[in-house]
């Protein structure tokens, strides 16, 4: 599920720059309520915030209904699990051709737009040239529906706030 998340930020933030009126944007941040919802129709939602920069730093902050951090560094991830007090360092196993999505990304309608990106299908919402939502249905054909609050972009955002250092009480796991 993280791979998909980052893979998705990545897309997702890429498709960003490739519009015309949102390439200028340097940072990205945000409110968002992600909804699962599988094919019998059963949902779970989480809340958090989300932050983005220059498309090689991003910082999922989950906040209910479980609390996890989850950072990308350019291909390195790292999932911070307060509450199973242990951190995952993991590397991304496929690369990611972003001129790729860029040159992919097209206007369906005024506000709507979509990118394929390894067969799978990203539906974006842009309003007053802020994204508000995005869909997608996953390998699982589980629906993925991620909407943004408060928008806020190209504020400064320091390089320091995608740091993660464990406490020495945390388990580490490399995978």
């Amino acid at each position: 599920m993280v791979y998909r998340l980052l893979l998705f930020v990545i897309i997702t933030f890429s498709n960003l720059l490739a519009m015309d009126e949102l390439k200028e944007i340097k940072t990205f941040q945000a409110n968002f309520t992600q909804t699962v919802t599988n094919e019998a129709g059963k949902a779970i939602s989480y809340n958090g915030k989300v932050f983005i920069k220059n498309n090689d730093r991003v910082l999922w902050k989950y906040i209910t209904p479980i609390k996890k951090n989850v950072f990308l560094l350019n291909d390195i991830v790292v999932i911070d699990e307060p509450e199973l007090e242990q951190v995952i360092y993991t590397k991304l196993k496929e690369e990611l051709n972003i001129l790729s999505i860029l040159q992919g990304s097209k206007k369906i309608s005024k506000n709507r737009y979509e990118s394929f990106f390894y067969n799978r299908k990203y539906e974006l919402v842009i309003d007053e040239n802020k994204i508000k939502e995005v869909s997608y249905k996953d390998e699982l054909d589980n629906s993925i529906v991620i909407k943004f609050e408060n928008v806020v972009q190209n504020e400064e955002i320091e390089e320091d706030f995608f740091r993660f250092i464990p406490p020495s009480y945390y388990d580490i796991i490399k995978k």
